[in-house]
C-alpha cells in the first residue's frame, strides 16, 4: 500500500488539488480508504489528515470502513421507484444474501441505495464499482448475482449488462446541425475573438443550467479581469433527477462541447480548462480523454493551436457522488480538492473562481451551443425561441411516457405540445427542472418552456393518473435531506425537520396544525439557507401544496372535538392573526386540546 500511495501521489505532483483525483483510485483499489492510507497521503501532499477525513465523509463514493468487491449501489430517483425499484432492491438483496446497506459477511458484496445515476430513460438502473447497469430486472439481477458469487471480474461481464442508449429521439437547431472538428476555432480566429464575442451576445444565449444568466455578459466580465491568469470550467454534474441530457452530449458531441469551452477560452484568455464530470458518468471517462487526445494531435488542444500561439488545454476531474457539486462555487471548491461546500457570493466566480483567479463556468449545453454560435452567427440562433428565450432547449424527458429519451424544442413550446410528441396521456402532472423546480398540474399545459415562463435546466418528468402526489413530494423532499451539504443550519437542520414533518402527515399522524407548521418550515428553509439547494429544497411541497391542498389535508387524522366546540371560529380567529407564528402555534393548540 504504501509504494501504491506514493506512486500515486507522484504521478498527481504532490497537488492537493488532485486530492479527489487520488482518493478515486485509493477506493477502486481497496474498496475503502484505509487509515494508514490517510496518514500517508497528508504528509505527501501536506496538508492536514483531517483535511483528507472530512473530504472523505463529504462525498458519498468515499467510505473509510470496508465496502465489498463488487459494490452495488441502486438508483433511489423517483423514476426508478415508478419502474419497481423497490421490489427489485428486495429481490437482489435476498438474492446476493446482503442487507440493504450492509457488507455481506464474506466481503465479496456489498448493496446499498444511492442518489440519480443519470440514467432515468433506462431504469430501474444502477451502478457495479462504478459502472452503469441499466434496465434491471429480475432475470439480469439473476445474472448479476451469479457473476458475483463466481467472483467474475467486472470487466469480463457481458457488455449488454453496462449497455447506455443514447435514445436520442427528438433533433432541433443543434442537434440537427453538429459542426465539424475546428470549425468554430477557425471561424472565432477569422472573424476575431471580439467579434464572436458580440455574436454569442446578439445571439441571447444564456446559461442552460436552469439560472439562464447571459453567457456572452459572462465571459466579458472574465476577460476584463485585471488578473492575467484564468480558467475554463465545464460543469458536467447534472445531478438533478430526471436530467441525462448532458451524458448524451459528451458521449455523442463531445467534440463540440470541447470546441466550445476552447472558443471561450480564446475569447477570455485562460490556458487551462477543466470538465468536472459527474462521478456516476465514470464510463465515459476513457472515451472523453481519447477525444482530447485527437484534438492535442489534430492541433486543436496544447501549445499552438491552428498555429495562432494560441496555448490552452482541458483537463477532466471527476466527481465522487455529491449532489451540491452541480452549484458553480461548490464546484470550484471540489476542484480544489475540498468538500464541496458552496462558497459566500460575492465574489463572483468570474472574478474570484478557481484558485482565486478568474473563472467562467458554463454547462455542456451551454458550450455546445456556443461552438454552433460562433460557426453560424448570432442571428442564426436568435431567431429562434421567445423575446427573452432565444434559441432551443435540450429535455431529458422521462417518467409516465412511451418515449423517454432526449428532446430538442425551440424556446416558446408549449408543455401540451411535448407530452403529445413523447406519447404522455392520462398526465397527472409534470415536474419541470427537476425537485428544485417546478410541479404543474394538468390544468396548466398551455404554459410554456421558457425562461420568463417555465425555465429548466433539462429535467422533464412526467406523471400519470396512477400516481400519488404525496408519493412524489416524500421521494424529492427526502432527497433534498440527504444530498444537503450540512453548511449552514436552515439547510441541514431545515431539509431533515420538512423530511420529518412531512412524514408525520403523510403517514396519517397529522393533525390541524401540523400543514400550517409544514408551511412556516418551507418559508423559513428557502429564505434563509445559503445555496440554491435549501432555497429549493422546499419547492416540492410548496408547488404541490399549492395546487393540491386536499390531498394533504386528507391526510390529517379526525379530529373529536368537545361538546359545544366551535371549530369554523377557531380557524378564523386564526385567519385573523397577523403573526404567522402565532396562528401556527394557535392551530397546533387546537389539534392538542380536541384530539
Amino acid at each position: 500500500m504504501q509504494v501504491f500511495i506514493e506512486n500515486l501521489a507522484a504521478s498527481h505532483n504532490y497537488q492537493p488539488t488532485r486530492l479527489l483525483l487520488i482518493l478515486r483510485a485509493i477506493q477502486a483499489r481497496y474498496h475503502y480508504i484505509p487509515e494508514p492510507a490517510i496518514i500517508q497521503l497528508a504528509g505527501l501532499l501536506n496538508i492536514p489528515d483531517t483535511q483528507i477525513i472530512g473530504v472523505i465523509e463529504f462525498y458519498s463514493f468515499f467510505h473509510q470502513s470496508p465496502r465489498g468487491q463488487y459494490e452495488l449501489l441502486v438508483s433511489d430517483s423517483i423514476t426508478d421507484a415508478m419502474l419497481g425499484k423497490h421490489s427489485l432492491m428486495n429481490y437482489l438483496s435476498e438474492k446476493l444474501q446482503v442487507a440493504i446497506g450492509a457488507v455481506r459477511e464474506d466481503g465479496v458484496a456489498s448493496l446499498d441505495n444511492t442518489s440519480c445515476t443519470g440514467l432515468c430513460d433506462q431504469g430501474p438502473a444502477g451502478l457495479v464499482n462504478g459502472y452503469p447497469l441499466t434496465h434491471l430486472d429480475r432475470p439480469r439481477i439473476d445474472l448479476i448475482t451469479g457473476l458475483i458469487n463466481q467472483q467474475k471480474p467486472v470487466d469480463e461481464w457481458p457488455r449488454e449488462l453496462f449497455q447506455v442508449e443514447d435514445n436520442l429521439i427528438k433533433s432541433g437547431l443543434l442537434l440537427d446541425q453538429p459542426i465539424a472538428q475546428g470549425e468554430a476555432l477557425n471561424a472565432t480566429f477569422e472573424r476575431g475573438v471580439k467579434p464572436t464575442l458580440a455574436e454569442i451576445s446578439q445571439s441571447g444565449l444564456r446559461g442552460r443550467g436552469g439560472a439562464g444568466f447571459k453567457t456572452a455578459m459572462k465571459w466579458q466580465f472574465c476577460s476584463e479581469e485585471a488578473e492575467s491568469v484564468r480558467y475554463v470550467v465545464c460543469n458536467a454534474d447534472e445531478g438533478e433527477p430526471g436530467t441525462f441530457k448532458d451524458r448524451v452530449l459528451l458521449n455523442s458531441y463531445a467534440e463540440q462541447v470541447f470546441e466550445g469551452m476552447t472558443v471561450c477560452a480564446a475569447i477570455i484568455g485562460a490556458t487551462q480548462g477543466f470538465l468536472y464530470l459527474r462521478g456516476e458518468y465514470l464510463f465515459l471517462y476513457d472515451k472523453l480523454q481519447a477525444i482530447l487526445n485527437r484534438r492535442r494531435e489534430a492541433g486543436l488542444l496544447g501549445d499552438n493551436i491552428l498555429g495562432k500561439g494560441f496555448v490552452f488545454d482541458i483537463e477532466i476531474c471527476l466527481g465522487a457522488g455529491a449532489y451540491i457539486c452541480g452549484e458553480e462555487s461548490a464546484l470550484i471548491e471540489s476542484l480544489e480538492g475540498k468538500m464541496g461546500i458552496p462558497r459566500n457570493r460575492p465574489p463572483y466566480p468570474v472574478t474570484q473562481g478557481y484558485l482565486g483567479k478568474p473563472t467562467v463556468v458554463n454547462n455542456v449545453e451551454t458550450f455546445m451551443a456556443a461552438a454552433s454560435i460562433a460557426v453560424n452567427g448570432g442571428d442564426w440562433f436568435a431567431a429562434i425561441g421567445t423575446d427573452k428565450s432565444k434559441g432551443t432547449k435540450i429535455l431529458s424527458i422521462c417518467g409516465d411516457c412511451a418515449k423517454p429519451g432526449i428532446y430538442e424544442y425551440p424556446f416558446g413550446t408549449t408543455i401540451q405540445t411535448i407530452l403529445d410528441e413523447c406519447g404522455a396521456s392520462d398526465v397527472l402532472g409534470v415536474q419541470i427542472g427537476g425537485p428544485s423546480g417546478t410541479f404543474i398540474s394538468n390544468q396548466e399545459f398551455d404554459r410554456k418552456l421558457a425562461f420568463e415562463d417555465l425555465a429548466t435546466g433539462g429535467s422533464f418528468i412526467i406523471f400519470n393518473n396512477s400516481r400519488n402526489i404525496l408519493d412524489i413530494a416524500h421521494n424529492f423532499t427526502h432527497f433534498f435531506a440527504h444530498e444537503s451539504c450540512g453548511f449552514c443550519t436552515p439547510c441541514r437542520v431545515g431539509t431533515s425537520l420538512l423530511k420529518n414533518q412531512l412524514d408525520k402527515i403523510v403517514d396519517g399522524h397529522g393533525s390541524a396544525g401540523d400543514v400550517v407548521a409544514l408551511e412556516e418550515l418551507c418559508q423559513l428553509v428557502k429564505n434563509y439557507s445559503h445555496c440554491g439547494l435549501g432555497q429549493t429544497a422546499a419547492n416540492p411541497i410548496l408547488t404541490t401544496l399549492e395546487r393540491y391542498p386536499e390531498l394533504y389535508q386528507s391526510k390529517l387524522k379526525k379530529i373529536s372535538y368537545e361538546p359545544g366546540f366551535d371549530l369554523d371560529s377557531a380557524l378564523e380567529t386564526a385567519r385573523q392573526m397577523a403573526n404567522r407564528n402565532d396562528a401556527a402555534a394557535h392551530l397546533a393548540q387546537i389539534g392538542e386540546d380536541n384530539e
